[in-house]
């Protein structure tokens, strides 16, 4: 099956859909993807030490210049919903206490429900594949 990226956005379409995704974060309604499907963000919680009160600090630094495109989802009865894909850099201790510049993969399902948004973060890891910003 071939991906499709979708980077036919406006600068000021993603402000809005980030906004979104961060009043869902800062009134915790998101929730980081842990199941058996998603090891490398557990690994990367855990290599990071990340707590929830770091995990949405990382969130809420995400910039429109973070955006790198969306993509449909693949699952099956999902497919009509719409992931957004965000790369932003951070500096984050590891688990040896070493400082180091990281390049945070982000990918979000923003889903509404009765009661406002939700905002599923599928993919919260490092950076494994080249990447493209549609804003930089």
């Amino acid at each position: 099956m071939v991906t499709y990226y979708n980077q036919n956005y406006t600068s000021k379409q993603i402000s809005t859909v980030l906004e979104i995704i961060q009043d869902c974060v800062r009134e915790s309604r998101f929730y980081i993807s842990k199941n058996e499907n998603r090891q490398e963000n557990i690994d990367f919680i855990n290599e990071y030490n990340l707590n929830s009160k770091k995990q949405k600090e990382i969130l809420l630094k995400i910039t429109p210049e973070d955006f790198c495109h969306t993509l449909q989802n693949t699952n099956l009865r999902f497919e009509h919903e719409v992931l957004y894909v965000f790369c932003l850099q951070d500096m984050l201790f590891n688990f040896e206490g070493n400082e180091e510049m990281v390049d945070i993969y982000t990918k979000f399902n923003i889903i509404d429900v009765s009661g406002g948004n939700r905002v599923f973060v599928i993919s919260f890891h490092k950076r494994n594949k080249p990447i493209d910003y549609l804003f930089r």
